[in-house]
């Protein structure tokens, strides 16, 4: 049975008190236990945020790393790293590394990989642009950036592995996929995943739909058969709206 996973993005937002504040926050809300419940604050805080959420069955979690164990890669961070202060998945490929920080799917193979060898959950972001979807490549485009990432690993590399599937259209824009696209989307995923390594490994897989995810369409979006939670922005900054999604299963 595949896992229901609602994952909170807060991107560069919130400083200390402003995360210790949403903490709080969250731990009041009321969770109906049918999602894995999973939330990304900024490097500086990831340390307080493990030591704060322990026990309150949300698991504190990484934005990015660096596929490099150690060196002279100034201001990065390394699996290693993340591990010693308690955190055990990392979001990667997302599609704001991948336009303003130049990520390839060369580089993010490598980030995979060493995510994996450090024992590390990945969500693996991937996801076309307007012009890919109106020009009808939206399927294309995808399936390369799975295909360039991912299957160069083993079926059993998918264990630890949730894919995220972003418009890049729908992301801070108000714009939202229709629950149909993402369930078209999904399915077109899944399916990839099974002419590579089987249906038995693409049936476990997680895929989750991140796109201007909120409370007014989660429950809508979550009931399409190939979604399997979401990789939530914005609205992951407020506790109860947060939860109105988690609790949208």
């Amino acid at each position: 049975m595949r896992k229901h996973i609602v994952a909170g993005n807060w991107k560069m937002n919130n400083d200390l008190a402003q995360t210790e504040a949403l903490i709080s926050d969250l731990k009041q809300q009321t969770n109906s236990g049918n999602a894995e419940v999973m939330v990304a604050p900024t490097f500086t805080n990831l340390a307080i945020a493990t030591k704060a959420l322990e026990g309150s069955g949300i698991e504190a979690i990484a934005q990015n790393m660096h596929f490099a164990s150690n060196g002279a890669y100034t201001g990065e961070v390394s699996a290693d790293m993340l591990k010693s202060v308690g955190i055990n998945t990392v979001i990667l490929g997302h599609s704001e590394r991948r336009e303003y920080f130049n990520e390839t799917d060369a580089s993010l193979a490598q980030k995979v990989d060493a995510a994996l060898a450090n024992g590390m959950r990945t969500i693996f972001c991937f996801g076309e642009e307007l012009a890919d979807r109106k020009a009808g490549n939206e399927e294309a485009v995808v399936e390369s950036q799975i295909k360039n990432a991912l299957f160069h690993l083993e079926a059993s590399a998918f264990k630890n592995i949730v894919l995220a599937y972003e418009p890049v259209w729908a992301i801070g824009t108000g714009e939202t996929a229709t629950p149909e696209q993402a369930q078209d989307m999904h399915a077109f995923i899944r399916k990839t995943l099974a002419a590579k390594y089987g249906a038995e490994v693409a049936d476990e897989v997680s895929i989750l739909y991140g796109g201007s995810v909120k409370p007014a369409n989660a429950q809508e979006i979550f009931s399409k058969p190939d979604v399997d939670g979401g990789l939530i922005g914005g609205a992951s900054l407020k506790a109860e709206d947060f939860f109105a999604i988690v609790n949208a299963f």
